[in-house]
């Protein structure tokens, strides 16, 4: 299992858009990725609702985690995301 932890980048957190766009990100991933924020229970990354749900505010630290081979290129691509302010 490969994990990341990152501050989110966007000034109003992980609302709709740009929860959107992480959301397909990790389903077109090819493998299961996982979003927790905190301590709290981990989510799949791939659903909306689940990543909506954890109330993901600017500058919270979120762990994402995955298994593969490619593992470490699908984190960064996620990464990428959660660091770009989609407020902007």
């Amino acid at each position: 299992m490969v994990e990341r932890t990152v501050q989110i980048g966007s000034a109003h957190g992980l609302h709709a858009r740009p929860a959107k766009l992480f959301t397909k990100a990790a389903a077109a991933a090819g493998s299961p990725v996982t979003l927790q924020k905190g301590d709290g229970k981990p989510v799949n990354a791939a659903s909306i609702l689940g990543v909506i749900s954890l109330g993901i505010n600017h500058g919270d630290s979120v762990t994402l985690a995955t298994d593969g081979d490619n593992a470490d290129t699908v984190l960064d691509g996620l990464v990428e995301l959660l660091l770009t302010d989609h407020d902007a």
